[in-house]
């Protein structure tokens, strides 16, 4: 484990923490909110034995990353991203995100250029563009987001909660896909993060990426839960197939949002095939 400063925030440094494990092509694994980078565990083991270096890090305000009350929005956090990758000397990467995730990954791409970029995957995606607007017809209302804040303000542990049943489906797989320790795994995670970046990260959900996916020139790797009540499936995932140019769509049937746990045989065997070729 490691970490790498990106800032500062009056009279102390912001860190990004970050696990460097394997060796072989670098695979930089983002996760979703609210958890933070140990949430690939699924993911990391089975890329690990197939021969991949595996590189996940805590987003701001999540895990064991420094907690500052600034730069919760997708310019910042793709600096983040740069970061880490300028930290740890890498080309040819493949970079994963997952859900909030896919916002640094479409980010970087579009910022950065794809010079170190090999390939791209997105999954459980929050672009093109999640608000509904007058030339967004396809996104949610924006309602919805303010009774988010509203209720992590309100009560933030309960509001968690109501998120994570969200998050993994639980009406329709507790005791099967998501045990109730591996919830509650989660909400101890969620509780832990930062209360400020909880709030402050949903105005970032609401970014504008279809200018961003335009720019897309590398092969890109798209999984998505049919039944995602996070990140809905036709506000978001369906929407794709017209706006990046080389991408290879997998639907999880009746998936939920966070697939990676809840699918994974399903999930590593379409992230393996993609990043062999």
């Amino acid at each position: 484990m490691g970490k790498v400063t990106v800032g500062r925030e009056n009279s102390d440094v912001i860190n990004i923490h970050f696990e460097d494990h394997g060796a072989g092509r670098p695979v930089v694994m983002i996760h979703g909110y609210p958890l933070d980078g140990r949430s690939w565990e699924k993911q990391e083991r089975v890329l690990l034995r197939a021969g991949y270096r595996v590189i996940t890090y805590d987003r701001r305000g999540f895990g064991k990353s420094s907690q500052p009350t600034t730069g919760y929005d997708y310019r910042t956090f793709t600096d983040d991203l740069k970061a880490v990758l300028d930290h740890l000397e890498l080309d040819e990467v493949d970079l994963v995100g997952f859900s909030m995730g896919t916002g640094e990954v479409t980010r970087y791409i579009s910022t950065y250029g794809s010079e170190r970029v090999r390939r791209a995957v997105l999954m459980g995606a929050l672009p093109p563009f999640l608000l509904q607007t007058g030339d967004n017809p396809e996104g949610v209302d924006g309602k919805v987001f303010d009774a988010i804040k509203e209720a992590i303000v309100h009560d933030r542990p309960a509001a968690m909660k109501e998120f994570l049943d969200n998050f993994y489906n639980v009406d329709v797989y507790r005791g099967t896909r998501i045990s109730d320790q591996a919830w509650q795994n989660s909400f101890n995670v969620a509780v832990l993060a930062s209360p400020y970046a909880a709030y402050a990260c949903v105005d970032a959900w609401l970014t504008d990426f279809r200018p961003d996916l335009l720019k897309f020139d590398v092969p890109t790797l798209l999984i998505h839960g049919e039944d995602d009540r996070i990140l809905p499936y036709a506000n978001t995932a369906a929407r794709l197939p017209g706006l990046i140019r080389d991408l290879t769509f997998v639907t999880i049937e009746n998936g939920p949002h966070n697939i990676a746990w809840t699918h994974p045989e399903e999930v590593n065997r379409a992230l393996l095939d993609f990043l062999a070729h």
